[in-house]
């Protein structure tokens, strides 16, 4: 199948809608064109910096506004990040993504202390993933010559349903940020969650901004929203099984060279699912017993059911090769004390305030 990145709404809902047999008999020769469909990719996703986030998102238990059990933690070290991140390789992971709960990228000392982090996960012989919030491009051209792999940041959901969910910042940032990741060697990462209380339409319209990007990103994330105590979403019900396979086939088929990740919500997925979900076209996973904050299947679980069903972990940098590290002391980029004006929507979202005002 030639890759399009013209699909219409309209294209991608006749897709969601076929008879289930026939859209994962569909998604499943695609995926098999473009991947081998015994392997896929771990990656381990670590926290390095815990809460106390500026932002509103409505399904995020980091947001300072919001009052959860999260415990917060300052920017982990260098060291420590070397350790999980050996830790990680020795479970069978091939990347490790680093998250920090900013809204956007500071030039400084913090900032300074990630670049560190990077280089030293890329001279492990691993892949490095970041979600750091919004960056500049000259941050991101720092990221690249430090060795990272990849750059995350979600679009989350449609735009139009993205109103309903985050107010303090807006969708074109979020395309924007991935613009500038776009001017590097850096791959990309966006994807988004469903569960949030959103339609077809919005699922679909999220993957029609995705499938428009050229060239379209290189992982996509689908994740099931795990709704936490304290956040505006905290009633939501869990997401039918179905609707993510139907999301995963529907990814695959629109995105067929893309790495789709089954990524959040997979505690709440029987094996049997999980397969189905694989079968469909997913071929990357996140490992680990936690995903930033939020509850994850075992690492030794995973690796039992991929004995079960003959699957292996991919080596890292099969699909692109790995980058090289430029020491702090040789780098071209410095730090330009960039004060970006992200934009600030003046919409308010009354779930969110009436979360942020109740206490515990």
């Amino acid at each position: 199948m030639t890759k399009r990145h013209d699909w219409t709404k309209e294209e991608i809902i006749a897709l969601y809608n076929k008879p289930l047999m026939e859209l994962l008999y569909e998604a499943a020769t695609i995926h098999r064109q473009h991947h081998d469909p015994n392997v896929v990719q771990v990656s381990t996703l670590l926290s390095i910096k815990t809460g106390g986030c500026p932002e509103d998102c409505g399904y995020c238990p980091q947001a300072a506004r919001y009052h959860t059990d999260i415990e917060g933690n300052d920017l982990m070290t260098v060291q420590q990040v070397k350790a999980q991140a050996l830790r990680a390789k020795s479970g069978g992971s091939s990347r490790v993504c680093m998250g920090a709960a900013w809204r956007n990228v500071k030039d400084g000392p913090e900032f300074d202390q990630v670049l560190e982090m990077v280089r030293t996960i890329n001279k492990l012989d691993m892949e490095v993933c970041c979600t750091l919030g919004m960056i500049t491009e000259n941050q991101a051209k720092r990221l690249a010559e430090a060795g990272l792999y990849a750059y995350n940041h979600n679009l989350d959901t449609s735009e139009e349903y993205y109103k309903e969910v985050i107010s303090t910042r807006g969708y074109e940032d979020r395309l924007a940020t991935i613009d500038n990741v776009r001017k590097t060697n850096v791959t990309v990462c966006s994807g988004g969650i469903i569960g949030m209380g959103e339609s077809t339409e919005d699922r679909v319209g999220m993957l029609v901004a995705l499938a428009s990007l050229n060239p379209q990103p290189e992982s996509v994330p689908i994740n099931a929203l795990v709704a936490v105590e304290g956040t505006p979403m905290e009633e939501e019900k869990p997401v039918e099984i179905w609707d993510m396979i139907r999301m995963v086939a529907t990814t695959r088929i629109v995105m067929p060279e893309t790495q789709v990740r089954l990524s959040a919500g997979r505690t709440q997925m029987t094996r049997e699912g999980q397969a189905m979900c694989f079968f469909a076209g997913a071929n990357s996973i996140f490992a680990g017993d936690k995903l930033l904050t939020t509850p994850n299947p075992d690492v030794n679980e995973d690796m039992k059911m991929f004995e079960t069903l003959g699957m292996i972990p991919q080596k890292p940098f099969t699909k692109v090769s790995q980058p090289k590290t430029v020491e702090a002391a040789d780098s071209e980029y410095q730090s330009l004390g960039e004060k970006p004006r992200w934009t600030r929507p003046v919409h308010t979202i009354e779930r969110n305030l009436e979360a942020s005002g109740k206490k515990v």
